[in-house]
């Protein structure tokens, strides 16, 4: 980079920073995190379990904004630094690296501003589902399941398996899993949809071109403070022998419950846990998330017919990976794409996360 570009680059990025410091007003969040730390030392605190969660939860949010400010102004002043030395003619091979760690902290803060939607906080529960084409289709299921793990390992997200059938012959026929984390749901929500896979098949002894399929479903883990009405009356609750050769943390005992919740017929399993309550409560958790995706979906709809786009993105084909004739994955609702196939395989998604992010706060302004 010249210099003349790298001062242009300075200068956006000063900009940038200034404006999350007055949007944040750091002063007041500074106060706020004294404030809430001085409640945690009361004596009777812990005396409501619920309510201290909830102020911690707010605590660790409240602390991670104002980290992410100070990294920002430390990177402000490392670069104003270095780029005055590169100015007088010192070569500073840490100054493309701490570019791109600037750049890489104004992004995860930029997405950390956008992370407001009710939820977005909460924990994610994914579910994956071939289309039709069986071993081809099943086995695209199951590379999304490693992109999804791949990508909840770098965030530091915990992963747990509620729910998994292997394929016939390769791949997986379903798997529901919840990652656990900061922002969890807030990042994987722009992956609900159907996403669409065109390659060599390996299981083509021709090896032509396929086209496969497969849904994503992500939704909140909502607790018990959420209220979403559920009748007793209205659910068909079953419960069988969990299934799996044990290598995908599921148990094989008498435990696994199937809800399908009657008027939406919308169908929920759980066979993670050796005990039947337990896997019956998760059951209902993920019955909640998606009772409350449905309303949600119910309330674009509206919308959507309001602006007579006549476009719907649930349910539809959201993003494609090709990897022949040529290499790109391109999400069709932002037009955000990228070359690097490998890449986003191995959990790369930030770049399509935040570019959806975007478009649905443009949205919201717009509106």
């Amino acid at each position: 980079m010249e210099l003349h570009e790298l001062k242009q680059w300075f200068k956006q990025f000063q900009d940038n920073v200034a404006a999350l410091k007055d949007a944040w007003d750091m002063p007041a969040l500074q106060a706020k995190v004294s404030e809430l730390e001085a409640q945690t030392y009361a004596n009777d605190f812990w005396s409501d379990h619920e309510t201290a969660n909830q102020l911690i939860l707010k605590l660790k949010q409240h602390k991670h904004h104002l980290d992410q400010l100070e990294k920002l102004t430390e990177h402000e002043e490392n670069l104003a630094l270095a780029i005055e030395l590169f100015e007088l003619g010192e070569s500073l091979p840490t100054l493309e690296h701490e570019l791109a760690q600037a750049q890489k902290t104004l992004v995860a803060f930029e997405k950390a501003t956008l992370l407001s939607d009710e939820f977005d906080t909460n924990n994610a529960i994914i579910e994956i589902h071939p289309g039709a084409g069986g071993t081809e289709s099943q086995d695209w299921a199951s590379m999304l399941y490693r992109m999804y793990r791949r990508f909840a390992e770098e965030k530091g997200y915990a992963i747990t398996v509620d729910d998994y059938l292997d394929g016939l012959e390769a791949g997986l026929k379903s798997v529901t899993f919840t990652l656990s984390g900061p922002y969890a749901y807030g990042h994987l929500k722009a992956e609900s949809g159907v996403h669409r896979l065109v390659r060599i098949s390996p299981f083509d002894s021709g090896g032509r071109r396929h086209t496969s399929f497969a849904s994503v479903n992500v939704v909140p883990e909502l607790d018990d403070t959420i209220d979403i009405q559920i009748n007793e009356e209205d659910l068909k609750i079953d419960t069988y022998r969990s299934s799996g050769a044990g290598g995908q943390s599921v148990n094989t005992t008498d435990s696994a419950v199937r809800i399908t919740h009657l008027p939406t017929q919308v169908v929920v399993t759980c066979q993670n846990e050796r005990s039947q309550i337990k896997n019956r409560a998760k059951a209902m958790q993920i019955l909640k998330g998606r009772l409350y995706q449905l309303e949600r979906e119910k309330q674009f709809d509206t919308m959507s017919a309001m602006k007579n786009t006549g476009q719907n993105a649930f349910g539809s084909q959201i993003r494609s990976y090709v990897m022949h004739p040529y290499s790109m994955v391109k999400d069709h609702r932002t037009g955000a794409e990228t070359a690097q196939v490998q890449k986003v395989m191995d959990g790369a998604l930030d770049e399509f996360i935040l570019a959806y992010l975007r478009q649905q706060a443009k949205g919201k302004n717009d509106a």
